[in-house]
């Protein structure tokens, strides 16, 4: 019976080994097929620097245009959100994080009140800097958890879905099985907020890469679906820093 046990239970582990090799293996045959499908790792691997100049559109007053600058090697990015022709400007640069906020009546030169993120917003900002294009790029080293869920059909495509988690945020991505593209983004805050993004059309840019071009954004908060246009810039040059407290 003790022998018995014993082999039960090497059983179980060798089981167990097998099964993660497994689901290791088939997660990054997914995000490979991704990679191909957008371009490659080497080139995704290649960029620096990037612009995103969105437009989020529901028909409402608070509709807005966000501006983004970013530089991995500087670990900086600044976003611009224009609302009612006045630009709120949120910026990160290595430790540091900044808000400034439009005062002053819009008659006049705009002037700012500059303020410090908070540590949370501050560490947000760090993970869109780099998960804003590709969030499993390099999971590992950035601690994700990577574990494909099973399929499901989302707006009549069929996807494999993968759970990544870390960073006290959860992603879980939707991959058409026959494309490799992402279909849907869904992602999970610290504070609870879901954010659900699901991509209807890619564009691919003059560096190469394709990226979500048109999207429907939907946040836990309001659950007012909002139309994303999106163009993005890979590996500009700055003529001057914009990464400026």
């Amino acid at each position: 019976m003790k022998q018995l046990i014993v082999t039960l239970c090497l059983a179980a582990l060798v089981s167990t080994g097998l099964y993660a090799q497994t689901t290791d293996a088939a997660v990054d045959n997914i995000f490979a097929k991704y990679y191909t499908a957008t371009g490659s790792k080497a080139l995704w691997d290649s960029v620096q620097t990037y612009t995103i100049k969105q437009a989020y559109r529901a028909g409402t007053a608070n509709d807005y245009d966000l501006d983004i600058k970013a530089s991995l090697p500087l670990q900086a990015m600044v976003k611009v959100r224009t609302i009612l022709k006045r630009d709120f400007i949120y910026g990160i640069k290595a430790a540091d994080g900044w808000l400034k906020i439009p005062i002053g009546s819009r008659d006049k030169v705009t002037q700012y009140q500059t303020s410090n993120l908070s540590d949370r917003e501050r560490d947000n900002m760090r993970r869109e800097l780099t998960d804003i294009f590709v969030p499993f790029g390099d999971y590992t080293v950035k601690g994700y958890i990577a574990t494909v869920v099973g399929n499901q059909q989302i707006n009549g495509t069929a996807t494999t879905q993968v759970e990544l988690e870390g960073k006290g945020v959860k992603y879980n991505l939707y991959f058409d099985t026959t494309t490799g593209l992402l279909v849907r983004e869904k992602l999970t805050l610290p504070t609870g907020e879901i954010q659900t993004r699901d991509h209807s059309k890619y564009e691919k840019s003059k560096f190469g890469l394709s990226y979500p071009s048109e999207t429907t954004f939907v946040s836990s908060i309001d659950k007012r679906p909002v139309k994303v246009t999106t163009v993005v810039d890979f590996n500009p040059k700055f003529a001057e820093d914009p990464f400026v407290k």
